[in-house]
């Protein structure tokens, strides 16, 4: 009987938890948080808040991006762009803006400053940024340097738009101090993004953080030294002298002590140099002699037969190893050198890992696993050596040669996280002319930029669109304006003509402008109120060529077909006819300008000259306005500019073609402003614009050449029957 009861009420029990189940499944799943009844669906989002209170919006049919706006984490590990970024504050595109400085930073905080307010992505207009920089030094949190910021925490929480660090980006390249080098920095950051040098990947918060390349207190706020490879004859064969090199501190003790101290073991003296010292620092003798190490002697010894930099620059790979952080100065030295980096860090982020592909310029050694080291590079073969090491000429040239190049590259990486639908391609990063020359909003398609044309087998099209300055008030039909246009219109490859009328007085009516020409002329009136509205790259533009004439360009049909072929074999450069030349002047000790002739130049004038209609886009909305600002101050320059910046992106000079030394008479009136040209002031303005655009840039991008192009058979002796472009050889020279 007493079994039969069990038996009963277990089942009885059963039948209830059923019951119970069911009807709990039936009813609306809901928990209490603080009082409130929230429905289960929201419980993964609410476990991500902070304790504080939080009240659900009444509104469920939300957007995921309004949903993870107003998420605060309490663990700021997981940040993340989608939960500690801000988008709403880029609906007015991607502007940064730096808090103002009211104590003084350290030299290299400053250059980072002054990189930023000096881009084109300032503002000094708080509501209209998407990020904040602040003006508190944050670079150096070694307690025991003389430029870590003391209270740094109250300072920062004190700042007008902090808000917890959203939207905010901190730079730091020291973390933690002896003895024990923490990785992370002593401050709240919050929900700040960080730029940190000697980044580890456990700490890393991948698309948020960004690993911050390490760089000297001398390293150059801008332009910077070119990569060895350019200035070296010892191109080819790839190899140098000596296979692997590395000559730096021994540390005794402490973090980065077990792989410095290991490297003696695979140095052979031969194709193999690997020297440390002990010699540093105040105590290292008693540290020595505490620690019984003997070696120090040898090592000294053997590391003073070796000069750095000769060992630096005549080895084709070089070692890396950790310092005491996990990032060295040894990175960016070996770039440059054109030496191929043997990283030995483990768990370090490499710089810009978010966007640059190192595998195609550095090797990785296991710390725990250096006698494999050998074998690894020797492994490497000698066509991989010299691609490799190509590849770090245009990544300390492009990314990291000065500290504007290395922040405005961290701008450009987080510009593109936010523009994500216009992003630049990983091929973008990593190739000629780099992501910072290519504008995402030109176009999102690699065959629209002149620099891929020969990999993707692009060909440029055969039209072009003319482009004519006018400053003058035509008075006849002879005008020389008027005659420009009758000659551009007999060229086949003219697709359209836009006159960028530039003068006091308004343009000609429509009915006495040239008929019959075959193309259409527009006329451009509004907003033309600077000199360099002739670069503006207005919608009617839709031909790969641009052709920019002067309104009194002396020009034949056949040398504006010639000058066109010329350019569709070199798109990314500027073709045209009239040159001219920098030098560096020594007794006024800066740049100049000259006009004289000669086998050399470093200019052509766009004036007469055929261009990749990208140019534009980018002179309009990469450049400086520093530097725009300057040319439309003086109404002047705007030509020379643009060269500037093609062979700044191109790294190749211009391209003359065929010699004419009567390029500009004087077919205008005396009072125009097209007289000027042969005017002294406006020559001395011309000189003292090049020097002024060198120092903006950082360093003189012009470069010379001697090469002209003519067309076949040009000044032979035979039949002008036989010629192609007849007209070139009759015209005066």
């Amino acid at each position: 009987m007493q079994a039969k009861k069990r038996y009963t009420t277990a089942v009885l029990c059963g039948l209830i938890i059923v019951i119970l189940y069911i009807v709990l499944r039936k009813l609306p799943k809901r928990f209490s948080q603080n009082g409130k009844l929230i429905s289960m669906e929201t419980a993964e989002f609410i476990s991500f808040l902070d304790g504080s209170d939080y009240t659900f919006n009444e509104d469920l049919h939300v957007s995921a991006r309004q949903r993870r706006s107003p998420l605060t984490v309490t663990d700021y590990s997981k940040c993340r762009m989608e939960t500690c970024f801000d988008y709403s504050l880029c609906s007015n595109g991607f502007k940064v803006y730096v808090y103002p400085i009211d104590e003084k930073v350290s030299h290299s905080y400053n250059k980072i400053l002054t990189s930023i307010q000096e881009s084109r992505l300032y503002t000094s207009d708080p509501k209209q940024a998407c990020l904040f920089i602040l003006a508190v030094d944050t670079l150096d949190r070694d307690v025991l340097s003389v430029d870590m910021v003391q209270d740094l925490d109250n300072k920062i929480a004190k700042l007008p738009y902090w808000n917890n660090g959203k939207n905010h980006l901190i730079f730091n390249l020291y973390s933690g101090t002896w003895p024990d080098y923490v990785l992370n920095v002593d401050f709240n950051i919050g929900q700040a993004m960080l730029a940190k040098a000697s980044m580890s990947t456990n700490t890393f918060r991948p698309g948020f953080d960004i690993s911050f390349p390490l760089f000297a207190k001398d390293h150059p706020q801008k332009g910077g030294e070119k990569g060895h490879l350019y200035t070296s004859a010892n191109n080819i064969p790839p190899t140098r002298y000596y296979l692997l090199g590395f000559k730096g501190k021994r540390y005794l003790t402490g973090i980065g002590s077990e792989t410095r101290n290991s490297l003696y073991h695979i140095h052979n003296k031969k194709d193999i140099i690997l020297l440390t010292t002990c010699r540093h620092g105040k105590n290292w003798q008693k540290t020595a002699k505490k620690l019984n190490d003997t070696r120090c002697d040898t090592d000294n010894e053997e590391y003073d037969k070796y000069d750095y930099k000769k060992l630096l620059y005549n080895a084709t790979f070089c070692m890396v190893p950790r310092g005491r952080r996990l990032g060295s100065f040894r990175f960016l030295e070996v770039l440059q050198a054109g030496c191929v980096p043997v990283l030995l860090s483990n768990e370090w982020e490499l710089p810009f890992s978010e966007v640059i592909n190192w595998n195609k310029a550095a090797l990785w050694g296991d710390e725990r696993l250096l006698f494999q080291v050998p074998s690894i590079v020797r492994s490497v073969s000698h066509p991989d050596i010299l691609d490799m090491r190509q590849q770090t000429q245009f990544l300390w040239d492009t990314y990291f040669s000065s500290v504007e190049k290395i922040v405005l590259s961290t701008l450009e990486i987080i510009k593109d996280r936010i523009d994500k639908h216009i992003s630049r391609s990983l091929v973008m990063w990593n190739s000629l002319p780099g992501s910072t020359a290519l504008l995402p909003e030109f176009s999102d398609s690699l065959q629209s930029f002149p620099f891929f044309y020969d990999q993707l087998g692009v060909t440029p099209g055969e039209k072009f669109t003319a482009v004519i300055y006018a400053t003058t008030p035509v008075m006849f039909s002879s005008s020389p304006l008027f005659r420009l246009i009758r000659t551009i219109a007999k060229s086949a490859y003219t697709h359209k003509m836009i006159v960028i009328w530039h003068c006091d007085v308004s343009p000609p009516p429509s009915h006495r402008w040239p008929a019959d020409l075959g193309v259409p002329v527009l006329v451009k009136t509004r907003n033309i109120k600077t000199i360099s509205s002739r670069f503006y790259p207005y919608p009617e533009i839709e031909t790969d060529a641009v052709f920019s004439f002067d309104e009194d360009a002396l020009l034949t049909t056949d040398e504006i077909d010639f000058a066109l072929s010329v350019w569709r074999e070199f798109p990314s450069r500027i073709v045209g006819y009239p040159a001219r030349s920098h030098h560096w002047d020594d007794a006024k000790n800066r740049w100049s300008y000259s006009s004289r002739w000669s086998n050399e130049y470093s200019i052509v004038l766009t004036g007469a000259a055929v261009y990749h209609r990208y140019y534009n886009h980018l002179y309009t909305y990469g450049l400086s306005s520093s530097l725009t600002r300057t040319v439309d101050e003086s109404l002047n320059c705007e030509d020379i500019l643009m060269n500037f910046l093609v062979s700044h992106v191109t790294k190749l000079p211009p391209i003359k073609v065929t010699h004419r030394k009567q390029y500009r008479e004087s077919l205008l009136p005396n009072n125009s402003k097209n007289s000027q040209w042969m005017d002294s002031f406006h020559f001395a303005q011309r000189q003292i614009c090049v020097d002024t655009f060198a120092n903006i840039f950082g360093y003189m991008p012009l470069v010379r050449s001697r090469m002209r192009l003519d067309p076949i058979l040009f000044k032979d002796p035979v039949s002008n029957l036989r010629k192609k472009y007849r007209q070139i050889e009759v015209v005066n020279t």
